[in-house]
């Protein structure tokens, strides 16, 4: 069995339980740029009783939102593409990370299966024919190694069985008083959970 076989069988993650983990922290808002990963969360958060969703339409501003939030006594949480953070990441430096926020950061992970799928594991070290491969996305190979350099701790985040991550996670943020991202490898799906009338 290949290593992308392994990845195909197991069942793409629940948006609800990432939910009802936001629920049970007491997290306020999700702020964040709609993106396919996370697609399941936003139309869940739609119609939450007590966690808004706020839209951004670049990620630098997500920081900032989040970080204001934080500031005016709430407990925001992060959600963007891997491509975004790297887009976005002086507004993580100078922002969330400078005020120490605490704050847990979803972060889509395109390109992660194909990465995968070609026995590739992130680097420091990558070659520029490496990153220019067709089949390759680049924000998948830079992801990791741009995290560590910046300092961000990370958890990837594959399966339902993952789960204690979240609280994980959460309590290093709030410990460490910094962002902490979870890595969301595989997207995550709407499940058998209704949405919450508002």
């Amino acid at each position: 069995m290949s290593v992308q076989d392994g990845v195909d069988q197991v069942p793409v993650p629940q948006a609800a339980l990432v939910i009802e983990a936001l629920e049970s922290f007491g997290a306020t808002h999700v702020v964040g740029l709609p993106d396919n990963g996370h697609a399941a969360l936003y139309l869940l958060l739609e119609t939450h009783p007590s966690i808004e969703m706020i839209p951004v339409t670049r990620e630098g501003e997500a920081w900032a939102i989040a970080s204001g939030l934080w500031v005016g006594g709430k407990r925001p949480v992060l959600a963007i593409q891997n491509c975004g953070l790297l887009e976005s990441g002086d507004g993580l430096r100078g922002t969330a990370m400078r005020m120490r926020v605490p704050l847990l950061c979803f972060i889509s992970y395109r390109g992660f299966e194909k990465m995968i799928a070609h026995e590739i594991e992130p680097s420091f070290d990558w070659h520029p024919d490496t990153l220019t491969r067709e089949e390759l996305d680049s924000a998948a190979l830079l992801l990791e190694p741009t995290l560590r350099a910046w300092g961000v701790p990370f958890y990837r985040y594959d399966s339902d069985d993952d789960a204690v991550l979240l609280a994980q996670a959460w309590q290093q943020a709030e410990r460490e008083e910094r962002p902490v991202a979870l890595l969301i490898t595989r997207g995550l799906r709407a499940g058998d959970v209704a949405p919450r009338p508002r």
